[in-house]
């Protein structure tokens, strides 16, 4: 849902992550290699995506203003994603499996 400002809202659960490796910012004829995903905050708790927060802490620090920054390239980013879905899939199948016995 877009607002007033022309931003989108966030459903609750969920966050914007600034996905993306930065060049050299003094380049301007160069587009900004970097894109803007929505994920489910359950996902800050994965270690696979834990990894990713540490790296930005050291590249980063601990940024409050914007976006959370992932310094990983965009296809790596969309193969962890893919990763914790399964990660997650094969958790519920498991639990399912548990629960009907």
């Amino acid at each position: 849902m877009q607002n007033k400002k022309g931003n989108f809202k966030i459903k609750k659960g969920f966050l914007t992550v600034q996905v993306g490796l930065e060049e050299d910012k003094n380049n301007v004829n160069e587009p900004s290699n970097l894109q803007k995903y929505v994920i489910p905050i359950r996902y800050l708790y994965h270690p696979r995506f834990n990894r990713l927060l540490n790296r930005a802490s050291e590249v980063y620090g601990y940024q409050v203003d914007g976006p959370l920054r992932l310094p990983c390239s965009i296809d790596d980013f969309l193969h962890i994603n893919r990763l914790i879905e399964w990660d997650i899939g094969a958790n519920q199948r498991r639990h399912h499996r548990i629960l009907e016995f």
